[in-house]
């Protein structure tokens, strides 16, 4: 019996070293999946036909002849969920300036009208304050009074039924302290909203497309601004580089993001993924980019498994970013080529939309 015994435990031992030893062969365990999170954002900053002045009334027929991709990319569906009008200049809005491009320092083309072209499809509006030519307006209004300015921001939004977007571009010495105070009286009037049902809650930032511009701004907002814990701003969106990246070029700038700069003193904190976007161009000087016309080519395909994937790296609990912001419909650049017919992106933004998933309207965003 004790013989038997011990035959039975030398074989068991045999056993497991061969089973060892066969995995070994095998290679290492296939790592977890990691979790999918479909996009949420996909949107465009819009210019109008002036590079970005919006300083003429349109009509909604005119408009419509020159942006139809945005509200149908050919099954009736809309192409985004999100489109940001660009830009209202931060110290006319501050001074309520009426002159022959604006009316109480808001853009003249930015009407109720253009606002209800998008909304009556389900695509909420933001207006976006600043934009790197009004920079140096930013810094005069917030110098001037910065909770005046965003309570005046406020009241766009309320007029509107809008939300509103910073665009603040100053990479030296940002007036931090006043743009607090204008986040601040802003939110006074509009509360921060979690399930996104007031449009003109909706408070943003745009933020570099990696943590090496904008450094200030960016340690600002995602210490303070883009917790989880304790939201005040609803989400960033890392802008356009100089040019359009590749995918890994991309990648690499938002995962900055996501890392943080611990190496910089004092040092930039990681950012959640669900609270950015990142930015692509859709059209740039003189190029239309797949972006626009064949998503099956595009950036946009190609970066699309990280968006859905990154995941949290020291700030928030859920994998995925955001989504896709889309610089810029119509026309950014007097010179460059936009968006209007026949460049329009039905094949690029709108295939992307529909291959996505992409929701209508834009649904309650993740808060961690």
């Amino acid at each position: 019996m004790l013989r038997s015994v011990r035959s039975r435990r030398r074989a068991g031992t045999l056993l497991a070293a061969l089973l060892l030893a066969l995995s070994s062969l095998a290679g290492p365990a296939a790592p977890a999946a990691a979790a999918v999170t479909p996009v949420s954002v996909f949107g465009a900053w819009h210019c109008s036909n002036d590079a970005c002045l919006w300083g003429t009334v349109r009509g909604a027929a005119e408009f419509d002849s020159q942006n139809h991709w945005l509200i149908n990319r050919g099954d009736g569906r809309p192409s985004v969920n999100l489109v940001v009008l660009s830009f209202v200049n931060p110290l006319r809005l501050l001074n309520q300036t009426t002159d022959a491009g604006n009316i109480n320092g808001v853009p003249r083309g930015m009407t109720q009208e253009i606002v209800n072209y998008f909304t009556a499809r389900g695509i909420r509006v933001m207006f976006s304050i600043g934009g790197i030519t009004y920079t140096g307006d930013w810094d005069t209004a917030l110098a001037q009074n910065g909770t005046l300015l965003g309570q005046r921001a406020a009241a766009v939004a309320t007029q509107f039924g809008v939300g509103i977007e910073i665009d603040y571009e100053q990479n030296t010495g940002p007036n931090l302290t006043q743009l607090q105070n204008f986040i601040s009286a802003y939110r006074a009037v509009h509360p921060y909203n979690a399930a996104g049902t007031d449009p003109a809650a909706r408070l943003t930032i745009d933020v570099a497309a990696g943590d090496r511009w904008l450094i200030d701004i960016n340690r600002k907002a995602s210490a303070d601004w883009l917790r989880t814990d304790a939201p005040v701003l609803d989400f960033a969106n890392a802008m356009v580089s100089a040019r359009q990246p590749s995918a890994a070029t991309a990648q690499s700038n938002w995962q900055e993001h996501i890392d943080g700069k611990s190496q910089y003193s004092p040092p930039v904190p990681p950012l959640a993924p669900a609270k950015f976007t990142g930015g692509l161009y859709i059209a740039e000087g003189s190029k239309v980019r797949p972006e626009c016309t064949n998503y099956g080519t595009s950036v946009t395909k190609a970066l699309a498994p990280y968006v859905q994937t990154a995941a949290p790296n020291g700030a928030g609990t859920t994998s995925g970013m955001l989504g896709f912001m889309f610089w810029a419909a119509e026309r950014p650049s007097t010179r460059g080529i936009g968006t209007a017919p026949p460049n329009t992106c039905e094949g690029g933004v709108g295939a992307g939309a529909q291959a996505l998933g992409v929701p209508v309207p834009l649904p309650a965003l993740r808060q961690s």
